[in-house]
């Protein structure tokens, strides 16, 4: 591929593994922004799938703090859907596209093979689709809520998600693509008094902004001219008979109609590429692009070919209008070699030395050593043969770091490396402080590299070449609060109880003059079609009432039956307590076995744990630690969801307990339950010198014989059962 046949001059850098592609990818954007500073981007890089795209924007993130790095994900659907891609891609996608078309300068640009060989709406359409607002200005109302509907944004009561707007008498609120918090526009006639964000869960004010630039939450704008298009393009492609085709109603009358994305070039006079956008930027394209680019080719066509035939097979009685198709080259480019989609310059990284490699292009890298064999080995202690490596490196005069994935993985490997021989670990603040850290010293760095590399004078280790494969799970937000401080959480009629007044119905929010001023309340309804007004910053006197219940009978404002109702409930209450409180005074007296910790081995466990633990898991382990070593009888409940590491909590709480010389019980309610936390154990403890085994009716009668001798006798660590492990016929060492 050159310039004779009609590509950008293609430059290959070779021996650039996976592990090592940040690396040069932070290096060329530093060279570019010297070349080029006034340039909208400095680099495209064009990753072989979305997942290696999310990885990148994560590793570069930490790599080059400050610069502002852009991702341009493909459509989360399949081609020629009959749904449009989720919410949260449209608008990294527009919010990319709205920036390169704002002036800015020197953004990095992520994106992926699926990606750019799709098509873009007109560079000129984007750059006119943003709507600007200040305070103080005259802006209309009317004009701010006609663009977001015309703009893909979704008009709701109460504004939730990213792309969703709602109307309040003069209040506008609105989510913008990719914002970190909705927006609440306040007007005073045609003058715009504030703009406040605000949280969605609350509905409170969190601050305040002087002025905002929106985009769209669609690639398909719907006026008057793009509608026009759309119908002509739609009739000339399919004949003009648009009987029962839903698609071309909804679009006619101006509504949105789901999937509606993927007859996008029907709506503008042309398309444009990535390229058009960015520019002279150069284009970095991921190893392997080549194979990506074809597979993706091959998929659209498939499903355009299948479209096609089911269009144009006989039509069957009351099925309605059957999916059209747009042609595959109005939308994607697939007759294209992947680089020919660069506007100037390509790059291609390789992990291989390749024979058209030119003198200094050569980056030297390899694939880091794996530490699989020590893993599996038995006989092996993998945390040592890490250490031998990295003194090694050390008397080779060569600088050794280990990239982590979080700060508290970070920790604990240091911990665990010092527990085996390796002096002086050094935290480095960042990768330019990781790499400039003296051979003498091995360093270790918060960055989330799926592999490490390694050069001439560096040796970069990730967790996963020393742990093996860590599977990354997406973290929740941690709400502030889960008391009913979500207004939004409410829909009209939900029964709701108020502190003072007791059960009450919502009805919404509603903005009332008070002093002279709007302010935003609850509304609630009582008996005798009584209403309380409750301003927002209030609602936490709010609860939800247990049931939905259409028969239950409201409260009266300012009646006596809510207070006899808590003055009995209290009493009862008092009752209750009372015997909690003899019965933690039982347990407060009881004294229990202090457990040693062994932290050295303990924190070799915990690296085996194939996942980041979450903020909340580590809080509950923290919890039953200090629990076991309190010399206090343990009275905790470890509440979690599905998948988010309840057993592992367990888990590590048997170790610690195994380790120090006791036994531990596992009960279970059932036989299956048994089986599969068997099976967990057994993994998670092999290797280790902790016998764990199964008790219940699925295991033989000589082997349940075995179970309890060794319970007996001491020789089973940690058993793991059903209810039946509480009878007497099961007898504990200790």
């Amino acid at each position: 591929m050159n310039e004779m046949s009609g590509l950008p001059p293609v430059r290959t850098m070779s021996n650039v593994p996976d592990g090592m592609q940040p690396i040069v990818l932070a290096k060329l954007v530093e060279d570019r922004l010297k070349a080029a500073p006034e340039d909208a981007a400095s680099l495209v890089f064009v990753a072989r799938d979305g997942r290696r795209l999310q990885r990148m924007a994560e590793v570069l993130g930490a790599m080059l703090p400050g610069h502002t790095i852009l991702t341009l994900p493909a459509w989360d659907c399949l081609p020629y859907d009959r749904v449009s891609p989720n919410n949260v891609t449209i608008a990294a996608r527009m919010s990319t596209l709205a920036t390169l078309t704002s002036g800015a300068k020197g953004v990095v640009v992520l994106t992926a093979v699926n990606a750019v060989i799709q098509k873009l709406p007109p560079r000129d359409v984007v750059e006119s689709m943003s709507f600007s607002a200040a305070v103080g200005r005259v802006v209309d109302s009317e004009k701010l809520i006609a663009w977001a509907a015309n703009n893909g944004y979704l008009r709701v009561p109460t504004v939730r998600e990213s792309g969703e707007f709602a109307v309040r008498g003069g209040l506008v609120d609105l989510y913008p693509a990719s914002a970190a918090a909705p927006l609440r526009f306040d007007f005073f006639g045609s003058q715009l008094e504030s703009i406040r964000t605000f949280d969605p869960d609350s509905q409170r004010t969190t601050g305040t902004l002087k002025r905002i630039d929106l985009t769209p939450m669609s690639e398909v704008i719907l006026n008057e001219e793009t509608i026009k298009r759309f119908r002509q393009n739609y009739t000339a492609a399919f004949g003009g008979n648009t009987v029962d085709d839903t698609l071309y109603a909804s679009v006619s009358g101006g509504s949105r109609y789901s999937g509606t994305e993927h007859w996008l070039p029907f709506f503008y006079d042309h398309m444009d590429r990535l390229a058009d956008y960015v520019r002279d930027a150069p284009f970095v394209f991921d190893d392997q692009v080549g194979e990506a680019f074809a597979e993706r080719a091959t998929q659209i066509r498939d499903y355009y070919d299948a479209r096609e035939a089911a269009r144009l097979a006989p039509a069957v009685a009351g099925a309605g209008a059957p999916y059209k198709p747009i042609k595959p080259d109005l939308l994607y480019d697939l007759d294209m070699a992947p680089q020919a989609l660069a506007g100037a310059t390509v790059i291609q990284l390789s992990p291989f030395l390749s024979p058209n490699t030119k003198k200094g292009d050569d980056a030297g890298g390899r694939i880091a050593p794996s530490f699989a064999a020590e893993r599996a080995a038995s006989d092996v202690n993998l945390f040592q043969s890490v250490v031998d490596r990295l003194l090694a490196e050390r008397r080779a005069g060569r600088r050794a770091v280990i990239a982590c994935w979080s700060a508290g993985t970070r920790d604990r490997m240091a911990q665990v490396l010092k527990d085996h021989g390796l002096t002086n670990p050094r935290m480095a603040e960042n990768w330019r402080d990781a790499e400039t850290t003296s051979a003498a010293t091995t360093s270790l760095v918060v960055l989330p590299l799926e592999s490490g590399f390694e050069t001439l004078d560096l040796l970069v280790l990730s967790e996963q070449d020393i742990l093996g494969e860590r599977i990354l799970r997406p973290q929740r937000k941690k709400k502030a609060s889960d008391a009913l401080t979500e207004a939004a959480s409410l829909s009209a009629g939900d029964l709701v109880v108020h502190v003072d007044h007791g059960i009450g119905r919502f009805l919404g929010l509603k903005v009332i003059e008070a002093g002279g001023a709007p302010h935003e309340c609850v509304e609630l309804q009582y008996a005798g079609e009584t209403k309380l007004y409750l301003p927002v910053e209030n609602i936490e006197l709010l609860t939800r009432y247990g049931s939905d219940d259409a028969s239950v009978t409201l409260d009266k404002l300012g009646g006596v039956a809510w207070q006899a109702k808590k003055g009995k409930l209290k009493k009862r209450i008092r009752e209750m307590a009372e015997q909690l409180i003899k019965l933690a005074a039982q347990r407060l007296l009881t004294k229990a076995d202090v457990i040693d910790i062994n932290a050295g081995a303990y924190d070799e466990f915990a690296a085996r744990f194939p996942y980041e633990e979450t903020e909340d898991q580590l809080t509950a382990i923290e919890a039953v630690f200090d629990d076991i070593t309190s010399g206090k009888v343990m009275d905790r409940l470890v509440c979690g969801d599905v998948g988010f590491g309840k057993t592992e909590v367990a888990l590590r709480a048997a170790f610690a307990v195994a380790l120090s010389g006791k036994q531990v019980a596992v009960v279970v309610p059932t036989t299956l339950l048994a089986r599969q936390h068997f099976k967990t154990f057994s993994e998670r403890f092999q290797g280790l010198p902790v016998r764990v085994r199964h008790a219940s009716r699925m295991v033989s009668a000589n082997e349940l014989k075995a179970t309890k001798e060794g319970l007996a006798d001491g020789q089973v660590d940690i058993v793991v059962g059903t209810h039946a492990l509480l009878s007497k016929t099961i007898k504990f060492k200790d």
